[in-house]
């Protein structure tokens, strides 16, 4: 418990000190329109309050991704608090920061443009294939898992009841990705980002009383669960992966640019981007610890379940034993309310590339149309997949993982790209040093995981060191080049 509080301290001043100084090296400007001001469509660039605007963004980043994602890290063990605290400071929060303000100021573009714009158009068309992939799977995904809670809790469990709730879901996906951004997202999403705030806070305070003897920083860094579910899968690259919300996720540079349309002014860009992310790295180190206690040390048992238990179950059994009647609605909102508001995000999130990309105005209605119907044809597609194969969904998601931290990679460069071309000195670095770690991550779990190449997880550690050296020469040579660039004009 004395970790968890001590990583619980070190985000907050991650926060306060590291947050200034990535906002400093960015440089907002108050006097500089944002495109929520400067060009208002009453559809997606809607001015909105910083409030709202922040639980929005909360909550469309999180989704149940720092909940799943922290019970399933926590099997590796206190490695999981590390990288969590270090990853949400020095890499998550600097990755959503940037992908936010660079959209802000190239007037709310997505991602693929922001990419297009410092990597190169070649690289804008891959970025554009990998982030409507993602943006395509985390629809997917998040329909499927809270259909089977819906058809357990509000049918009879069989298939033909998760159907219906399938139906129902895809029915409120096309309407919110529809309609004007303060009509749906921007009444109800405040509502459920405080209701995963409450219950991350409600279960800290729970732990805080109990205070069980659960595994510390200090006890060794291994993995310690190969008898629960991540037997034969090394920390490094795996842990990476599977914490992904919570720590750094590309996931959320797709969403920044959402409320880089709903921003008054830049210098609500630290509390809002910055600041979501550091929220949301308190709630996964919550998780964390809470799922250290289930699986490590007797919390199973005491909610009535077992070590097999998946990530929903660990939420809906720890939140009514520990919470009673109220807890459970809380597991409700968090299991099945949230993702299904991750998932409409990001079909709104591909709506909106798209568009980007063949400069099509999303003002009328029938245009939305064009774009959102066959991304909910390709939805579909997937699910049927899903459904056609047992295995299904689990595929899905490692696919989804490792497309998401490779998301984070284009963003992170390109954001380097900016820093060097605009900032002095070493400022790129703190863009880039993120940017070369998660690199050799996203290509050593490619090679060694069982959907990928399936190279000897024992190379995992050479391969990874390997390819951040590689990324560290290419920074070197891109400052040289940059160096000997403005030598020469002057």
């Amino acid at each position: 418990m004395i970790s968890l509080l001590l990583c619980i301290a070190a985000l907050i001043l991650g926060y306060f000190l590291y947050g200034k100084f990535v906002e400093k090296v960015f440089g907002p400007d108050s006097g500089r329109p944002t495109p929520a001001i400067s060009k208002p469509d009453g559809v997606d660039f809607v001015a909105l309050p910083t409030w709202k605007v922040f639980m929005i963004q909360f909550l469309n980043i999180a989704g149940t991704g720092p909940i799943f994602g922290a019970i399933m890290g926590a099997k590796f063990g206190p490695a999981s608090y590390l990288w969590i605290v270090l990853g949400c400071i020095f890499a998550g929060a600097v990755h959503d920061y940037l992908a936010g303000m660079l959209s802000v100021r190239k007037g709310g573009v997505g991602l693929p443009e922001i990419v297009g714009d410092f990597l190169g158009q070649g690289t804008k068309k891959v970025a554009l294939v990998f982030t409507l992939l993602l943006l395509v799977l985390v629809g997917t995904v998040f329909v499927y898992s809270p259909a089977i809670i819906l058809g357990d809790i509000a049918g009879d469990g069989t298939t033909k009841a998760m159907m219906i709730w399938i139906g129902a879901i895809f029915v409120y996906y096309i309407v919110a990705t529809m309609l004007p951004i303060d009509k749906i997202i921007g009444k109800i999403y405040p509502l459920f980002a405080f209701a995963l705030i409450f219950m991350a806070i409600s279960l800290l305070v729970g732990l805080l009383v109990k205070w069980p003897s659960i595994p510390e920083l200090w006890d060794g860094l291994s993995n310690r669960g190969p008898s629960i579910g991540v037997n034969g899968q090394p920390i490094f690259p795996c842990l990476f992966i599977t914490i992904a919300c919570g720590a750094i996720s590309g996931f959320h540079a797709t969403q920044s640019p959402l409320m880089a349309r709903c921003l008054k002014d830049e210098k609500l860009g630290r509390p809002v981007f910055y600041g979501s992310m550091i929220t949301e790295g308190l709630v996964a180190l919550v998780w964390a610890a809470v799922s250290s206690y289930f699986f490590f040390e007797g919390g199973a048992a005491e909610c009535g379940s077992d070590l097999t238990a998946a990530a929903p179950t660990v939420v809906t059994t720890v939140s009514k034993t520990w919470l009673g009647i109220f807890g459970g609605i809380l597991a409700i909102l968090g299991v099945v309310a949230a993702p299904i508001t991750s998932g409409d995000t990001a079909l709104r999130s591909a709506r909106l590339i798209v568009a980007d990309f063949i400069k099509l105005d999303q003002k009328p209605v029938h245009n939305r149309l064009y774009i959102s119907i066959p991304l909910f044809i390709i939805t579909g597609l997937l699910l049927w997949f899903n459904l056609a194969d047992s295995n299904g969904f689990n595929t899905i998601w490692r696919y989804f993982g490792w497309a998401n931290q490779t998301l984070a990679v284009f963003t992170l460069w390109a954001a380097t790209v900016y820093l060097l071309e605009n900032k002095k000195g070493l400022c790129y670095l703190i863009s880039g040093i993120p940017a070369g770690f998660m690199t050799a991550v996203s290509l050593t779990f490619i090679l060694v995981d069982k959907v990928g190449f399936r190279v000897n997880p024992e190379a995992a550690p050479g391969i990874g060191l390997i390819t951040f050296a590689a990324c560290a020469a290419i920074l070197s040579w891109m400052k040289m080049r940059h160096d000997n660039k403005l030598k020469n004009n002057n």
